[in-house]
């Protein structure tokens, strides 16, 4: 036979057996958001009128002096390897906005630059983590905390918080959460998908309690820190400075400066653990891109004015949805102060049935209702680890917001008890 020809495989023949997969990547999951969103994106191919209050992303564009400050980089040469961790210059832009927002005092060396804040998360995880090694997290939470414990062989223990508490922990259930094993506390304020913002004074006593447990560390997500409406968030590191020698404040740019696609993100923390994320930095990505390093430079020294205009469209975004949501009499409505999503309560639609007479038992079936028959794409709860809410993401044009929240209401109000 010619090289160039290949024998056709015959359609009755078995296919030849694939070698095996590990592990650890049946202990994780597509991201339940992508997950939504790809549901979303098939059905509007196939010719539906979709809206999408699932994904995690603002819809305002990058701004234009952010894109040219990466031309100018590209133009410039700045093509080439950086450091694994990030280039000076963005490092030196971290070390000023975390003083200029947080009132953080850290150096180029406590910080640490990644493809995203995710993988900076994966590389802590990977630099500390040992098979059968705790992690605490509050519920509800981002999907990606417990998968990347998962993948990294440990263990997460979940602590519940509760609407109507605000999303605040019970500071007794927390402390009994700790064991020798426990590695490390994750904290997100403001959270997703709560929008809700940590107190002060709790997490002062965060830091108190965790004086008892020397060997863990404290990974406090503060990726959507400019994203707030009455009452500014307090980075943890000041809030408890007794742990600070131990905390890894988490941020980037995708967030606040609509630049999801860009994929940085940074955490500031001690050396030692700095020093360990390099490593793995290093060997599984190399670098973070090199222009997308010097666009995120131009977003953190650039005008902060931008960010005041667009909380004030985002809050506007925030309370027209829920004055729309709230004609469903059904659903629990807590104000997020921070973040885009409403994290609604759905328990008294739960068990409802359908004009149909199918019966919706749990709120990955409401969600997947809700795209089928309302045309809206939403996130389930459970995904998050609090079974019975499902999360509304309100960073979407006015005139979307409403077609999306209408076709909500009007189709739950449809469900018969």
């Amino acid at each position: 036979m010619p090289n160039d020809q290949v024998q056709a495989t015959p359609l009755n023949a078995r296919p030849a057996p694939t070698p095996p997969l590990a592990d650890r990547v049946a202990r994780i999951a597509l991201s339940t958001t992508i997950a939504s969103s790809m549901r979303a994106q098939a059905l509007r191919a196939a010719g539906r009128d979709i809206q999408s209050m699932a994904v995690g992303e603002l819809d305002f564009d990058t701004p234009p002096e952010i894109i040219e400050a990466a031309h100018e980089a590209a133009l410039a040469g700045q093509t080439r390897y950086t450091a694994p961790d990030g280039t000076p210059a963005l490092k030196a832009a971290v070390v000023e906005v975390l003083q200029r927002d947080q009132g953080l005092t850290v150096r180029a060396d406590n910080v640490h630059v990644a493809s995203g804040a995710k993988q900076v998360i994966h590389n802590a995880l990977a630099a500390t983590l040992e098979p059968g090694d705790e992690v605490v997290v509050l519920a509800p939470y981002w999907p990606s905390y417990a998968d990347l414990v998962a993948y990294f062989d440990g263990r997460l223990t979940v602590v519940e918080t509760q609407l109507r508490d605000g999303f605040t922990p019970d500071l007794a259930r927390l402390r009994e959460a700790f064991t020798p094993r426990t590695r490390w506390l994750i904290l997100n304020s403001p959270g997703n998908p709560s929008g809700a913002i940590l107190p002060p004074a709790v997490l002062a006593a965060i830091g108190e309690l965790l004086a008892e447990w020397p060997q863990c560390w404290v990974m406090s997500d503060e990726i959507y820190d400019q994203l707030w409406y009455d009452q500014r968030p307090l980075s943890f590191a000041l809030a408890a400075p007794t742990v600070a020698d131990r905390t890894l404040t988490l941020n980037g740019v995708s967030k606040a400066y609509a630049m999801t696609g860009w994929r940085i993100g940074y955490g500031a923390g001690p050396t030692s653990l700095i020093e360990a994320m390099a490593k793995v930095q290093s060997q599984c990505a190399g670098n973070p891109a090199s222009v997308a390093q010097a666009a995120a430079v131009a977003a953190l020294k650039g005008d902060v004015s931008r960010l005041e205009t667009w909380r004030t469209a985002l809050r506007d975004r925030r309370d027209f949805a829920l004055q729309l949501l709230s004609a469903c009499p059904d659903l629990e409505l807590p104000i997020p102060d921070g973040a885009f999503y409403i994290f609604a309560g759905v328990a008294n639609v739960l068990g409802r049935r359908t004009l149909q007479g199918v019966a919706i038992n749990d709120d990955q079936a409401l969600a997947d209702w809700l795209l089928d028959q309302a045309g809206v794409a939403v996130v389930a709860g459970s995904a998050f680890g609090a079974t019975g809410h499902l999360r509304f993401s309100f960073a979407l044009d006015l005139a979307s917001l409403e077609t999306a929240c209408r076709a909500v209401v009007t189709a739950l109000n449809t469900l018969a008890p």
